[in-house]
Parts: C-alpha cells; structure tokens; sequence
C-alpha cells in the first residue's frame, strides 16, 4: 500500500475512534445527570412522606380504668292518715244552700300544709262517691257521700285514695264503678277496687326522685254485701297467698318498696291482734316494707319489724296496725282518751341508694289529729286539727282554754300510745 494512502485510512480511524469516545463521554454524562436527578427526586418524595408511627402494644392501646360511678342518695317521703268517713251531719255540713252544691275544703284546710311537704299522700276513703244513686246522699249504715268531697281531698293535697274497705259495696257495682271515675276525674290515683280484673291485678306504680313505690290494698269484707259472681276482682279481700303473690308481681314490676293499706283489727280496741300481727309479719317477710292499717276508727301503735336478707343486711320494714279516723262523725269514749276524735298523720321518708339500688326506711314521724266539731250558724262544722301546731299556735278563736287543756291531754296521751311499741321490733325470719 502506498505510504500516504495508509496514513490517510490511520488519520480516519483515528478520528472516528476520537468522535465515537467523544460521543459516548456525553451519553455517560447525560445517564449520570439523569440518574442524579432520578436520586434527587426519590429523596424529595421520601422526605415529604410521613412515615407511620409504629402500632402500639395492646398494652398501650386498653383504656384506662373507669372511675366507679358517684354515690348517690334518693329521699322521697310518703304521708298516710286513716279512715276518711261522711256521716249525715258531715255531709249536710257542706251544703250551700243559695248554690246548691257541696264543699268540704274546710275539713282538710289546718293540714294542708304538712300534706305538702309528701310526695305521696295517701288515705282510705271509707265511703262510696255514688252520685248517680237514686238514694242520694247517706251516712251510716250504708255511706254514699257528693263527690265534691274529692276535690277537697285533690285540694288539700292527696294524690293517692285506697278504697278497699268494708263500706266499698254500699252502693253494690255500681257505686264501685261511679266512686272510681269520680275520683279519677278530679287527677287522684286509686288502689283498692277495682273496674276489671286486669285492673285488680296490676299494683299502682308511683315514682318520686328515681324511687318506685308500689301500692296494694285489701279489705276483711263488705259487712256482708255479696260480691257480684264472677266479680271478684271488685273488692280485694284479704288472702294471704295472692297478697304474697301481689307482692312478688310488684317487686318484678320494679317496685323498690311495697305499701299495703290493709283494712282489718277489731273496732275500738286500742291494741292489735293477733292475726293483725301474724299477717303484717308474713306480708314483711313476703317483701312487704309499709303496712298501713285501719277500720278500727281508733289509733293502734306502729313497730319495726326487722329481717337478715340473704344478701346479709338487714331489712327493715314499719306497720302501723290503725291510723283510726282521720275525718269523721264519730265520738265514742273509751279510756285513757276520747279515741274515736283523733288519728294521726305517720309519716315515712325512705331513701334510695345509688349505684347499687338499695332502699331503706329513714325515718318516721307521728302527728296526732283532733276532729273539732263546733256549731256556726245552726249547723255543725268539722275540721280536722295538728293537735302539736294548735298547741304551739293557741291562736284559734273557734278553741277555748278548756278546749286547749283537753288537746295537751290528747297529744300527751296520743304520743305514748302510738309508740308504745315502737322499740319491740323482734326480729323475724326474712326470705
């Protein structure tokens, strides 16, 4: 080969050896700048990624303990007096002769203000509100009384009425029936009688501050007047395994205590006896907690009576064996005073503790009553009178200084009476 035809093929290799490398050096460069930027924009994105916190051990994620829940005490106080009856002066006594119509406000108007202070006030209304009977208004021997008498009950403050007693038929069906709707109308609950045996067999239910009181009543008879067949359910009677019953139905009910107005004893005898006894220990044993009682138109005492539940704490529950006569006609003598006049107002505060629900008895008080009759304008007049704040008062123009002596003589002989027995209070076998 030609000397200068070899060295122009060296120079051309040459050079293109030198453009291919320089041709790659720029190709490097350009993959290293796009790799650095590549890097520089995974580190970008990471850096603005938040990173999830790790999943906490279960120990961190329990909640923590609760805090028990406050104490918390209830109190409702529940206010019972005894026998509301209409004699024939009673009843005439109210009649407003230019209107023709009845009031009787003025019986109830000296306590009306202790009734405000309950939650419950409750009485057993001894006579039947029948003011479609064709025999019109009667006293004794069968009572039938203007339903007026239920406004100044409603008016003094009684929101609850028992009617079971042995006057509930003195007007037979109808006057059950008749006496019901007049006191439903005038907004006051009943137990007792009964429209239905659905009815009869349901307790009253009442609640006050979280704390549900059950009401049942019963009665030894109906002097006599038959029951309508297949009527029963009109007039609860006394039978101690479907009060056991009752008592159960209530508690299942929800009831935190049960109250039994009972309308048994014997009349005029100041002490119970012993089926009164022997009943309000069963019925307290049943779950029975107050037990009211009346018909013998004099006050009997109250006492305690006292059980270890199963839960190892002690019950407690109170009877008062008669109210005696709250309003009345009546003014027999019989010593160590005139009985038939007076009654008493028993009061009973009971209290709910919560969380845990347990109810208790927490107090009980006793406020001895006097009916005043006295004669204005020709007719006589009744009223029923706190005998502690007439006495604290003497500030009554109707009440003479003899009057005022006879009244500290009643609230004296009245205050150890009714708690005479008081402290017995043996204990009895609880469920």
């Amino acid at each position: 080969m030609h000397k200068k035809t070899f060295q122009r093929r060296f120079y051309f290799r040459a050079g293109m050896l030198a453009a291919l490398g320089l041709a790659l050096s720029v190709t490097m460069s350009v993959c290293q700048l796009k790799t650095n930027d590549d890097a520089q924009h995974n580190r970008q994105l990471s850096a603005e990624t938040t990173t999830p916190a790790p999943l906490p051990s279960p120990e961190a994620s329990a909640p923590a303990p609760a805090e028990p829940p406050p104490s918390v005490t209830r109190q409702a106080k529940l206010i019972a007096v005894g026998d509301i009856m209409m004699h024939r002066r009673e009843i005439a006594s109210g009649y407003d002769a230019k209107s023709k119509t009845y009031h009787y406000e003025a019986f109830f108007q000296r306590v009306k203000d202790i009734f405000a202070d309950g939650d419950w006030v409750t009485g057993n209304l001894e006579t039947v509100l029948s003011d479609r009977d064709p025999r019109g208004y009667t006293g004794y021997p069968e009572f039938n009384s203007p339903p007026e008498l239920a406004d100044a009950l409603k008016n003094a403050g009684f929101n609850i009425i028992t009617t079971a007693n042995n006057h509930s038929l003195d007007r037979r069906e109808r006057g059950v029936i008749r006496t019901l709707e007049n006191l439903r109308a005038r907004g006051l609950m009943t137990k007792g009688t009964a429209a239905s045996r659905e009815e009869a067999e349901k307790p009253l239910l009442v609640q006050k501050n979280g704390i549900t009181m059950a009401f049942l009543a019963y009665t030894y008879g109906t002097n006599g007047i038959p029951i309508p067949a297949g009527k029963d359910y009109l007039v609860p009677l006394i039978d101690e395994k479907r009060m056991i019953r009752d008592i159960a139905a209530a508690k299942q009910a929800g009831a935190d205590l049960v109250t039994i107005p009972i309308h048994f004893g014997q009349e005029y005898q100041l002490q119970p006896n012993d089926f009164q006894r022997k009943l309000a220990v069963k019925l307290f044993e049943a779950g029975a907690d107050i037990i009211l009682g009346s018909h013998p138109h004099v006050v009997q005492p109250y006492e305690f009576l006292k059980a270890t539940g199963s839960d190892g704490r002690e019950r407690k529950g109170v009877v008062i064996y008669s109210l005696g006569n709250f309003i009345s006609d009546q003014h027999r003598y019989a010593p160590p005073y005139k009985p038939t006049d007076t009654g008493v107002i028993f009061e009973v505060t009971v209290r709910k503790h919560l969380p845990e629900g347990h109810t208790e008895i927490a107090g009980i008080q006793t406020l001895p009553t006097f009916v005043h009759r006295y004669l204005q304008q020709g007719v006589m007049r009744y009223r029923v009178l706190p005998i502690a704040a007439e006495l604290a008062a003497k500030n009554d123009p109707l009440l003479s200084g003899k009057d005022y002596a006879r009244l500290a003589g009643f609230l004296k002989e009245m205050n150890v009476h009714v708690n005479s027995m008081a402290a017995e209070g043996e204990p009895v076998q609880g469920r």
